[in-house]
């Protein structure tokens, strides 16, 4: 073992023989590493190989106390750490060759490596984006409930989904290409969508959610276009696909949010979904001297 305790590797079934317990005890607060680990496993894009994403955990005393997922774009995202640990993960990949763009983390540990990274590699950090973890508790559905019903998506869907998903990549300022193309690669193909439709067949809204794994399910995203917003569709959605992840044995249900979204972050907090903590990246900008990401 290493005297610092990290260990990296590019093996999945070793990542998850030795930390999959460790992500699995807290599935709200692994959400986004459980998720990216799974797609991994499953052979989405950017599996193992050259260029690939790279896994690491921090073992001390026997136990897993630490887990991170880097991907081939080179950002971070990293599980809770103390200012001890955060420091010494950075001192790691430093001393690793890595140069981070980007780290996210709860709001405490993005805070904490940033200032490890900056002590480390003098690079200044900008905060990009502050979201809101929610886990779903009492699922109260809206009253009055828009008329309408829920639908699983076919194959005969999806070029209407690509056009949403393309629209709410707009609306969140994400850099995405979403085209028959590239949808294997991005974050949307994964995941299982349902439309909310009314009465005469219309798909007025939509909901998707990742596949069930450490007992937890995420739903996203959740997107209506502009011009049928404020008719309770996306509530109606919401609550459609929150109980079939529960019907379908998700111990826990989350979801995030921009922090600066008051609509959104309400019509979640109506429907039964509490905050867990606040999810934050960070970009990292480094001098001219600095070497290219690796």
């Amino acid at each position: 073992m290493r005297s610092d305790g990290w260990h990296l590797t590019e093996d999945v079934d070793e990542f998850l023989a030795r930390a999959g317990d460790f992500l699995c005890s807290r599935p709200a607060l692994h959400t986004t590493l459980l998720t990216l680990i799974e797609k991994l496993r499953t052979g989405g894009a950017g599996a193992n190989g050259a260029g690939g994403p790279v896994l690491g955990r921090l073992e001390r005393g026997g136990e897993v106390r630490a887990a991170f997922y880097r991907f081939p774009s080179g950002s971070l995202s990293v599980t809770s750490l103390t200012a001890d640990e955060a420091d010494s993960l950075a001192a790691h990949l430093v001393a690793g060759g890595c140069v981070l763009p980007a780290v996210s983390a709860d709001h405490e540990t993005a805070g904490v490596f940033a200032e490890a990274w900056r002590r480390h590699t003098g690079a200044t950090s900008a905060l990009r984006v502050r979201l809101h973890l929610y886990r779903l508790g009492t699922l109260t559905p809206p009253d009055p409930f828009p008329e309408g019903r829920g639908r699983l998506l076919g194959e005969r869907d999806h070029e209407h989904l690509m056009r949403w998903c393309r629209e709410f990549a707009a609306d969140v300022e994400e850099d995405v290409v979403v085209d028959a193309a590239s949808w294997a690669g991005t974050r949307f193909a994964e995941k299982r969508y349902t439309f909310w439709e009314t009465p005469d067949g219309t798909p007025v809204s939509m909901a998707g959610v990742n596949p069930l794994v450490g007992g937890q399910v995420r739903v996203d995203p959740v997107y209506t276009p502009a011009h049928l917003r404020g008719r309770g569709y996306a509530a109606a959605v919401t609550v459609e696909v929150s109980r079939a992840a529960r019907a379908a044995g998700a111990k826990e249900v989350v979801l995030y949010t921009n922090a600066a979204n008051p609509t959104s972050n309400a019509l979640y907090q109506r429907l039964g979904y509490r905050r867990v903590t606040d999810w934050v990246l960070y970009d990292f900008t480094y001098g001219t001297s600095a070497p290219e990401v690796g």
